[in-house]
């Protein structure tokens, strides 16, 4: 614990003992996990975008000095992008690879050059789930623990999101929430997602609060009358919130009276709030984002000061047809954070909210006909003003049938585990080392200085 939190500790300890040592143990746990979270004074938002499918990593960022495209080009066949087409999107790192090598953004990602050039934008090598480092040696011998169901779409969603295969019950996003929503006013309005339903908000407290691209899911329709009645709606309200003796029925009622509370209190301050001038694309993952940025730009009415946002994008699974279906996807995901990014610098927030890329797993560099199979590792980015952008991340990975980190038909080897890429986040979030393990259980597994990848500032 920091100094903080062992004084907020102490506090609660102090003010529990009044209650007699025959106060329930659960009520001295309850004190120990709001001690444990952060005192944070400043506001900060993590936004995860995941793309569903599992994204083609090797027409993401794609090789683009003169040899690794020649390789590139060789293994993936007709579905490579032609060199020229690259030159507009080449990426100039400030701290230029070893040996000459470079790569650029698919061409669809333009928008998103400006916000790379102005170190807004990094890019993370080869991130994948992971249980621990593993070498191609010890993939091979399975001489080391691995993800389950490698591959599998559930699975590696799940794996990624929440360091468990299907069926997890909390993910690494809401156990972040779990330790810092005592710090919240609302601390149902910690983990916010506007995409459904996520592992990866579900915490072990916290619980992920569903929005629509609109604001709040419109409870009872919005009505204000039954049959037209405004007496009748206001018993009905009543009635759902009224306390009860039966265990269901009191369960019921209490989620009910969040859900309508949360419900009052979201709408009002979305209205209220300032209308953001920046356009944002008519599109899915666009509208997602737009009211995560009308959240954030209501925060401080709502009392939040730490909170963590889910969207996502559909229609990765790319095994035919990604000539023209993956350019599409990527450039409304490049016009989608462009128009985030640009909304958090019109609220002055830039430097405060951290938006990254996740998906199942990365794709073959193999070609399967017009498509690509089921993969592993995969290049993602982070996006904000305190990224350490302009960067590569990560060692890149040889483009080898094959070699070193070629697991068969391009299915690139993690350099990197997902507990990595999260810790990183984690850390400038507000998450210490001790409670790291907390948020990511497979990170003991990692030597403490391999934590940090360094792209956060």
């Amino acid at each position: 614990m920091t100094d903080l939190s062992r004084r907020a500790f102490l506090q609660q300890s102090a003010a529990l003992g009044l209650v007699g040592a025959a106060a329930p143990f659960a009520m001295n746990l309850a004190a120990i996990g709001e001690a444990a979270a952060a005192t944070a004074a400043d506001y900060k938002a993590l936004v995860c975008i995941f793309l569903f499918g599992g994204n083609d990593y090797a027409n993401t960022v794609t090789p683009y000095d003169q040899a690794s495209h020649n390789l590139y080009a060789n293994q993936r066949g007709t579905i490579a992008t032609a060199r020229d087409a690259l030159t507009a999107t080449r990426l100039a790192p400030t701290t230029p690879l070893a040996g000459g090598l470079e790569y650029a953004l698919g061409p669809n990602l333009a928008a998103l050059m400006p916000l790379f050039d102005a170190g807004r934008l990094g890019v993370v090598l080869n991130v994948g789930t992971l249980m621990q480092p593993t070498s191609k040696a010890q993939y091979s011998a399975r001489s080391v623990p691995l993800p389950p169901k490698l591959f599998s779409h559930n699975d590696q969603q799940s794996f990624w999101q929440a360091s468990n295969p299907e069926g997890a019950t909390s993910g690494w996003g809401g156990r972040i929430g779990d330790l810092m929503m005592a710090g919240n006013g609302a601390s149902a309005l910690t983990c916010i997602n506007a995409s459904g339903n996520a592992v990866y908000l579900t915490g072990r407290q916290a619980i992920q609060y569903g929005i629509t691209t609109n604001g709040p899911v419109p409870l009872l329709n919005n009505s204000t009358n039954l049959f037209g009645s405004a007496t009748g709606m206001a018993t009905l309200r009543s009635l759902m919130r009224s306390q009860r003796t039966n265990l269901f029925e009191a369960e019921h009622a209490r989620i009910s009276a969040r859900s309508l509370d949360l419900q009052a209190q979201v709408t009002g301050a979305l209205a209220a709030g300032p209308a953001i001038a920046t356009a944002f694309p008519n599109e899915s993952l666009a509208n997602q984002l737009r009211v995560v940025a009308r959240m954030i730009s209501v925060s401080q009415e709502l009392g939040a000061r730490r909170q963590v946002f889910f969207v996502s994008q559909g229609g990765y699974d790319n095994h035919d047809s990604i000539l023209t279906t993956h350019p599409t996807l990527l450039s409304r995901l490049a016009a989608a954070m462009r128009a985030f990014h640009d909304a958090t610098v019109e609220l002055g927030v830039a430097d405060r909210v951290t938006a990254f890329t996740a998906s199942d797993f990365g794709r073959t560099l193999t070609s399967n006909a017009n498509g690509s199979d089921h993969g592993w590792g995969s290049h993602h980015f982070v996006m904000g003003g305190a990224v350490r952008g302009r960067e590569f991340y990560g060692t890149p990975p040889a483009i080898a049938n094959n070699g070193p980190n070629d697991v068969g038909q391009g299915r690139l080897l993690p350099g990197l585990g997902v507990d990595q890429f999260g810790a990183t986040l984690a850390r400038w979030f507000g998450v210490s080392d001790g409670q790291m393990s907390t948020v990511l259980p497979n990170i003991v597994n990692y030597n403490p200085s391999t934590w940090n990848l360094g792209f956060m500032a």
